[in-house]
């Protein structure tokens, strides 16, 4: 089997809404010309968006809790300093270490983290090898481990740039003024912008010359850069901000799309050196970086404090042999499914133990996905360390100082000890959070619970009751939530610089008060909070999707459209905030709005279920049958037990006998999955339903107790595990609840209704006058929207009108209808 080159390049931090417009604008050539002939689309981070975590994760196909690097330091072995994380640390095989054992050769330069280099058949390069640790005029050594193999060194050498040696004109197309402003030339953010690019020219010149000279069948190189000029330079990004000091904005506007244009001419040069017809290119980056209204005012002054800059979705462009070159996009990548994507490429199995999934919407051709239980499992010589070996400490030092500089860390305390239990701790808090990120809450909370009674730091405190709410401990929240407010004192740094800023402190607190309100059945008094919030924070947009998200459950949908809107236009990137608006739009009835934002949602996000469901449900509305079929079907694909998607798909098939196997089989499952059928009886206007029960009991039709379902169909939305206790009985559920019942019952709904209502459906408003009061018919209007809203959610329920009135008066009658409908 013949082996396929890989060509995979990192940059750190890259941008999709930085490079398009640079793109349509003519400056970045290489990395069109790239795009056009492959496939691109978004990339989405974890949580937190931490480079060396995020790196290893692209590399290793597993999360922080399994691969091991949990941020930017690390103790020493003696346990009483700290060091930058090293590859020594990873507790997991990188695909090199993969490709090792199967007789691959792999080139590996700059990744994050790589020091020191692994013994692998082929070339390793470190991350510590680009920074400078001397003046130019002392000796540049090399530290120790920078390079394998060893005989390499003194190539390697030559191709290192100090950042003395970049010149004026080198430096203008970042900062312009330098030519004639001499004092900014020692302007700190001026001698960063050097530093960077010494540090991207030097990797540069390595990977280069490893591209031409040396053998290789894979090969990653990993550029920090882009991520190292935005955190300097983003805020003077245009447009210019009213906070941004005009003379600031002037010297330092151009940084960014100069470091950009940088990166695209380097692409240019390593393009140039690859045999295009044989080599597989994938360019990828971790994260994103926000540049519009979404940059942050404010950076927390905690550790890690920056990557509040980072936006959650990084950029993928894969071009080669197999992949298809018509410039498509993909959607649904996750940082998770790069190395399982390129094992399946390369003709290799796939771990199962792996988190990530294979990319099949890259390639031309797709083929069934081979696995193995784990690669960890195999033996073979993969290239991996075997015990932990100790680096150069200065040049280590030399790297925790520009850690330091870009605000990733704190300066050291004098106290090494208490240093090394606070990064441990720091180091276990960005594990608990990629937990989290993962689903895996209980995990996160033995974590959390601990690092927060042991430190009582602010954000541990919030992030643990964020857990609580998550897993329903809604006592437990409100504790922590009552204890931070006690507990929560601006520093005077805080109050300067939100002073400076004329900004309001940010509401986390009051953010998290509002969701547990929410959690706790208590709407009215979650969204007075949440809007006060919005009205501080106006480009928040997860407070205005949450607010979308109220008024989506109360089934407001006018004011759901709305925020949803909103949240959109702070981000319009967002799957789920587009299937929102989507929702809202096929709960009131406007079916082809909805469709289309449904079709954004997958566009975003291929993945994201929901989207797929709801686009069945609403072209069943339309009767497009085929159309829905297809879209039920790739939800069932996405998550196979999803009963609704079951129930429609059962009930289409067979319509006309389409198909009746498919029928049989989605029959089959119904009957292996559902918990039996339940009897709902609802009404637009509660009125007289215990008088409507007592009747139907009268009538030998088995009926709940109103006492004991008043409380309990009120909370349906927290708890329903008391309707499997039932089995043939009518329980009445109020029109708000209707659309929390489970989804694991078949259901048979009662809708009950007076003749003045039942005329209110046929009549204009102005003719109900004398029946209803216009408040109470707003409120009848409203109800009456979410009994039909949920009717139409469901694939084809079973309803019977039934009319209180005609119960009165035609009582034997109804009683038949009533019992045949029950099947008595």
């Amino acid at each position: 089997m013949s082996k396929k080159k890989v060509l995979v390049i990192g940059w750190d931090a890259a941008e999709w809404k930085v490079i398009m417009p640079l793109i349509q604008q003519g400056k970045m050539p290489a990395f069109a010309r790239l795009m056009s002939r492959g496939v691109h689309g978004k990339l989405q981070t974890l949580d937190p968006p931490l480079s060396p975590m995020l790196w290893t994760s692209i590399a290793t196909g597993f999360r922080a809790d399994k691969h091991g690097i949990g941020g930017f330091i690390e103790p020493t072995p003696d346990g009483e300093n700290l060091r930058p994380v090293t590859s020594t640390s990873r507790k997991v095989k990188a695909i090199w270490n993969i490709l090792n054992q199967e007789g691959y050769k792999s080139n590996v330069i700059a990744w994050w983290p790589s020091n020191p280099a692994e013994p692998i058949n082929g070339v390793m390069v470190s991350n510590l090898y680009q920074i400078a640790t001397k003046p130019l005029e002392e000796e540049w050594e090399m530290p120790n481990g920078t390079v394998h193999p060893k005989d390499m060194e003194e190539i390697m050498k030559d191709f290192r740039i100090h950042p003395h040696q970049i010149t004026l004109h080198q430096t203008l197309p970042f900062i312009p003024n330098l030519k004639e402003n001499i004092p900014l030339r020692s302007d700190r953010r001026t001698t960063s912008v050097i530093k960077n690019m010494a540090n991207a020219g030097t990797i540069h010149n390595a990977s280069c010359y490893l591209l031409e000279k040396s053998e290789w069948d894979f090969m990653a190189v990993y550029h920090d850069a882009i991520d190292h000029f935005s955190h300097v330079a983003m805020r003077y990004f245009p447009p210019r901000r009213p906070e941004i000091p005009e003379q600031d904005f002037d010297d330092f506007k151009h940084v960014v799309e100069a470091a950009y244009v940088f990166h695209d001419r380097m692409l240019e040069r390593m393009m140039s050196l690859i045999d295009e017809e044989n080599t597989t290119v994938l360019l990828i980056s971790d994260h994103g970086f926000h540049c519009d209204h979404q940059r942050p005012l404010y950076i927390p002054k905690e550790p890690s404090g920056p990557a509040v800059e980072h936006s959650p979705y990084g950029i993928f462009v894969m071009a080669g042999p197999g992949v298809k070159n018509n410039g498509s996009s993909i959607s649904g990548a996750s940082v998770l499914d790069v190395t399982p994507t390129l094992l399946h490429h390369m003709g290799l199995a796939v771990g199962k133990d792996m988190e990530g999934k294979v990319l099949h919407a890259c390639f031309e051709e797709p083929k069934a996905v081979e696995f193995v239980d784990s690669w960890e499992t195999i033996p073979g010589e993969s290239g991996m360390h075997d015990a932990i070996l100790r680096e150069d400490p200065w040049a280590a030092q030399e790297a925790l100082q520009q850690l330091v500089d870009l605000g990733y860390i704190d300066a050291l305390d004098d106290d090494k000890i208490l240093q090394v239990e606070k990064s441990k701790r720091e180091n276990e808090y960005y594990i608990a959070r990629n937990l989290l990120n993962a689903g895996k809450y209980q995990e996160a909370l033995v974590i959390l619970e601990r690092i927060y009674q042991e430190s009582k730091i602010q954000r541990y405190g919030q992030r643990l009751a964020f857990v609580y709410l998550s897993t329903r401990q809604y006592r437990k929240a409100m504790e922590i939530l009552n204890d931070l407010k006690e507990t929560h004192k601006k520093t005077e740094q805080q109050e300067d610089a939100y002073d400076k800023l004329g900004m309001e402190e940010p509401m986390f607190l009051e953010y998290l008060e509002g969701l547990i309100l929410l959690a706790m059945n208590k709407p009215h008094l979650a969204l007075s909070k949440l809007l006060t919030i919005q009205g501080r924070n106006p480009n928040n947009y997860q407070v205005a999707l949450n607010i979308a998200q109220i008024f989506l459950q109360r089934k407001k949908y006018e004011q759901a459209e709305a925020q949803f809107i909103r949240a959109l236009n702070i981000d319009d990137s967002p799957a789920r905030a587009h299937h929102g608006l989507g929702l809202s739009m096929l709960r009131r009835g406007e079916l082809n709005a909805a469709i289309e934002e449904f079709l954004i949602a997958i566009e975003c996000d291929f993945f994201f279920h929901r989207a797929h469901y709801h686009l069945g449900e609403a072209l069943v509305r339309q009767g497009l049958i085929e159309d829905a079929i297809k879209a039920f079907e790739v939800n069932l694909r996405l998550v196979p037990g999803n009963v609704k998607a079951h129930k429609w798909l059962k009930e289409l098939y067979s319509d006309a006998m389409i198909d009746e196997k498919k029928a049989a089989f989605h029959s089959n499952f119904l009957q292996e999955s559902l918990k039996g059928e339940r009897i709902i009886l609802t009404e637009v206007i509660e009125k007289d339903q215990e008088n409507v029960l007592a009747f139907l009991k009268e009538m030998g039709i088995p009926v709940y107790s109103a006492e004991k379902y008043r409380d309990l169909a009120k909370n349906l939305h927290l708890s329903a595990q008391w309707l499997e206790e039932l089995t043939n009985e009518v329980i009445f559920i109020p029109s708000h609840a209707l659309s929390f019942l489970p989804d694991v019952f078949q259901y048979k709904l009662i809708y009950l209704q007076s003749d003045a209502e039942f005329s209110a459906q046929l009549k204009s408003g102005n003719t109900l006058g004398n029946v209803l009061s216009t408040k109470s018919l707003s409120h009848f209007q409203l109800e009456q929207r979410k009994i039909e809203a949920w009717i139409d959610s469901q694939a084809r329920l079973p309803v019977l009108f039934l009319s209180r009135d005609l119960l009165e008066e035609h009582k034997e009658e109804q009683t038949f209808i009533l019992q045949n409908f029950l099947g008595n």
